[in-house]
């Protein structure tokens, strides 16, 4: 019977040490190569399944039906541009100037958790520098102090980044925004524009979304496109954080419908600045799909009943 000599048994080994520091330290580095920081890892963030995709075209439809049903449900951004301007003293125009005056100070707050939600997410809150960005931002939120509203600005809402403390609002969309949902996501909007300001203190942030948002839906959103939909995202996800801190009787779905119930136009048309209304809808969703389920998922019973007893629970709390 063979036996191996002690110079094969080691002539044995020797190759099987080579072929361990020739094999291992690919498959090991794969393995236990460690994480990024940041609130997900690339791969998680990057994630859009056909679900998703499916999720969200869901929601779109839920979105416009709703706004159909519901009685604070946003007048369409294209029925507001064919209608004649109010007058400042209108009545609608009024309730609407109020709304805004009463819920700017809480959006402020909103948004500026918002922003930094977002920088966490998107890897821009880890560095002195980014973070530093991102504080002048909040300031520069916490600093505006007024609406007011304009005849001439008609269906639109606008800042002047020269004087950062005022948001205009055409009257016809101060009348069209008729719940404290919609008014919030609005605001935010205008309130990012001036976070990120003259030296575009928010542009990678920017970039960053909307390097997101295109790959998740094909569309073209660089530049413009990208600022605008990011304030979109800030509108959302601030008039979402508002509704987990009110109490309602209202469906959940209805009331995050209404943040984005006045882009559900007939006239979809789009520009160099703008993604069209309903893309802008598509797009918001798919950058956060946890929206689009809680649109799409159609368990308005359940959320009644929770919203219910988070009014009551505030009730309780007053006395």
């Amino acid at each position: 019977m063979p036996t191996f000599s002690q110079n094969q048994h080691r002539s044995l080994l020797t190759i099987l040490l080579i072929a361990y520091l020739v094999f291992a330290p690919a498959s090991f580095a794969q393995t236990s190569r460690p994480s990024r920081n940041g609130a997900h890892s690339a791969s998680t963030r990057e994630l859009f399944t056909a679900a998703d995709r499916r999720a969200v075209e869901r929601a779109i439809g839920a979105t416009c039906a709703e706004r159909i049903r519901d009685p604070q449900g946003s007048v369409p951004i294209d029925e507001m541009q064919a209608r004649p301007s109010l007058p400042v003293n209108n009545p609608d125009a009024l309730a609407g100037a109020r709304r805004a005056e009463r819920l700017l100070p809480v959006t402020r707050k909103l948004v500026i958790n918002a922003l930094i939600q977002l920088a966490k997410e998107y890897d821009l809150y880890n560095t002195g520098v980014s973070r530093a960005r991102i504080n002048s931002a909040t300031a520069r939120v916490d600093s505006v102090k007024r609406v007011k509203a304009d005849v001439d600005a008609h269906d639109n809402a606008s800042v002047a980044l020269s004087e950062p403390r005022t948001i205009e609002f055409g009257t016809i969309f101060l009348a069209g925004l008729r719940s404290d949902e919609a008014m919030i996501s609005v605001l935010a909007h205008e309130l990012t524009h001036i976070a990120s300001g003259q030296s575009d203190a928010l542009r990678p942030l920017f970039r960053a979304i909307g390097r997101r948002a295109a790959a998740r839906t094909g569309l073209r959103i660089q530049g413009q496109r990208a600022e605008e939909l990011s304030c979109d995202l800030v509108g959302a996800l601030a008039a979402r954080q508002f509704i987990n801190q009110t109490g309602s009787w209202e469906p959940l779905p209805r009331r995050i419908a209404r943040a984005f119930e006045h882009n559900c136009v007939d006239d979809d048309a789009s520009d160099e600045d703008h993604l069209s209304p309903r893309n802008t809808i598509r797009a918001l969703f798919t950058l956060d799909v946890s929206l689009a389920g809680e649109l799409a998922a159609g368990t308005i019973g359940a959320n009644v009943i929770r919203s219910s007893a988070t009014a009551l629970t505030l009730s309780a709390s007053r006395f």
